[in-house]
């Protein structure tokens, strides 16, 4: 009895754990085969689909040419009928405007004719010309530009609804995720190049860049063209390349459509961009700066000055670190521009700030961002001996004298302690400090002569602190250094 017991036992198992086995096979059959298939065989569908919508951009202007004297011709000369002949097609200088094109590409975005491109593309361009992949033309108008994101916005009018694609999410696009790019490079005509997603939130020279790095073959001429996912979506507009020799070396960058849709529906909706705007002047916060004003961690935006504007009506303050903007954390001063510019001009939001140890919640209703111009202070005149606080090493400091402020060009009124000279070892000189600087804060205190800067210095050691902030101006563009405390 036992041992039939033990056999069916055993024939019970195996009936069991076969089928198990057998559908862990499946599934992972299914798994790899799933995975197999995330390399497409062909872009041949997708080009296909797509191509109706993508267009190619000659732009015309006009180029003056200098005005030179007339060729003075004897009368009677064997050669006054051919001047004569020459003058009357060329104007009466002997020289006519000249004519320059240039090649770019672009993508429909609606039925009813609206275009995206680069503003680098049709930039003082006198007429622009779009040619569709059917083979047709139609000329396009000029709704509006962004040069903060080379991008630019036409319409073009046409009898029949044209094809159009739609934005995507950059924000679902992973580095290694396959994409596609259409244009017309180096004036070849409609062309197709894929590759991948090499890398995400690159910034070339913009406060608001977010570009999609691809190694999809991008070239002259592909400008303003779109980077498509595998689902058709435009997912970024192809914008420049990084190259020693002018043509494809596998690194291309597209602006990501996360900035692009808002930048166009603006450029749609007013003829120009309307991004929000704060009134700070801001830095990141570094390991030393975190030190020195007592934060757990280094991330943030440091207020370095508030001028006239929403901020100041809010109550922030030169020394605030900015830790959330409208419910989002804040990691570094790149991204609070970039979430700043992007939210509704008018709208209230939360800005949450570290002050004197703890934090606090202010509201701010944002008005429209302006960009100001910046000097650079003048060089020192030496005449006077200066004062020096032998506290801060490397670093040989004056009183703000009337003599000082005349040769710095600094507003009457103006206090602080004048930076003379800076001793290219010290630490103060890696820290960017440089003979002209103005010191207006130390310890987030005023300081407006040598004695009250050792008193901050003294104050910040009995708190255990191993360096003092410094608020520094330079040009009137204020700033937070933090210096370590001699001992």
């Amino acid at each position: 009895m036992r041992v039939e017991t033990l056999a069916l036992r055993r024939s019970y198992t195996r009936q069991m754990i076969w089928p198990l086995l057998m559908g862990l096979a499946l599934l992972l059959a299914q798994t790899l085969a799933v995975a197999a298939q995330s390399r497409p065989d062909t872009f041949a569908d997708l080009a296909e689909k797509v191509s109706p919508s993508v267009v190619n951009i000659t732009t015309s202007t006009t180029v003056a040419t200098s005005a030179e004297p007339a060729p003075v011709v004897p009368d009677g000369s064997p050669f006054e009928d051919f001047f004569r002949d020459f003058l009357d097609r060329n104007g009466p200088n002997g020289q006519s405007p000249r004519r320059s094109q240039a090649l770019g590409s672009g993508f429909v975005i609606s039925e009813d004719g609206f275009i995206v491109t680069n503003n680098h593309v049709i930039e003082g361009a006198d007429e622009i010309l779009i040619e569709f992949f059917e083979g047709f033309e139609l000329e396009a108008t000029l709704i509006g530009t962004d040069r903060n994101t080379d991008l630019a916005l036409l319409k073009v009018e046409s009898d029949e609804p044209l094809d159009f694609v739609n934005f995507g999410d950059s924000e679902e696009a992973r580095v290694g995720d396959w994409v596609m790019a259409m244009g017309n490079p180096l004036g070849q005509g409609f062309s197709v190049s894929a590759g991948i997603v090499s890398a995400r939130g690159r910034a070339l020279s913009g406060s608001y860049d977010d570009y999609l790095q691809t190694d999809a073959a991008i070239n002259r001429g592909n400008s303003g063209g779109p980077l498509f996912n595998m689902n058709g979506e435009v997912i970024g507009v192809n914008t420049a390349i990084l190259s020693p020799n002018g043509g494809s070396i596998g690194i291309g960058f597209a602006m990501s459509s996360r900035v692009a849709a808002n930048v166009i529906q603006q450029l749609k909706d007013f003829g120009e961009t309307r991004r929000g705007w704060l009134g700070v002047r801001i830095q990141d916060v570094t390991d030393d700066l975190a030190e020195g004003l007592g934060l757990e961690e280094a991330r943030g935006a440091l207020v370095t000055d508030v001028p006239e504007g929403p901020a100041l009506e809010a109550g922030l303050e030169a020394g605030d670190v900015i830790l959330s903007f409208d419910g989002v954390n804040v990691d570094d001063t790149r991204g609070l521009v970039r979430q700043v510019g992007d939210t509704e001009v008018g709208k209230e939001v939360r800005v949450l700030v570290f002050r004197d140890g703890g934090t606090e919640t202010l509201r701010v209703t944002l008005g429209r961002r302006e960009d100001e111009e910046r000097s650079v202070p003048a060089s020192i005149n030496r005449e006077e001996e200066p004062e020096t606080s032998e506290m801060m090493s490397g670093i040989v400091i004056s009183n703000l004298t009337d003599e000082l402020r005349e040769q710095l060009a600094l507003p009457e009124g103006s206090e602080g302690l004048i930076v003379i000279d800076v001793a290219e070892d010290s630490e103060a000189y890696e820290e960017g400090l440089r003979a002209g600087d103005l010191i207006t804060e130390a310890g987030q205190e005023k300081v407006t002569n040598v004695t009250e800067l050792e008193e901050r210095i003294v104050a910040a050691k009995e708190a255990g602190r191993k360096s003092i902030l410094l608020l520094v101006r330079r040009g009137g563009d204020p700033r937070f250094v933090a210096l370590s405390i001699a001992s």
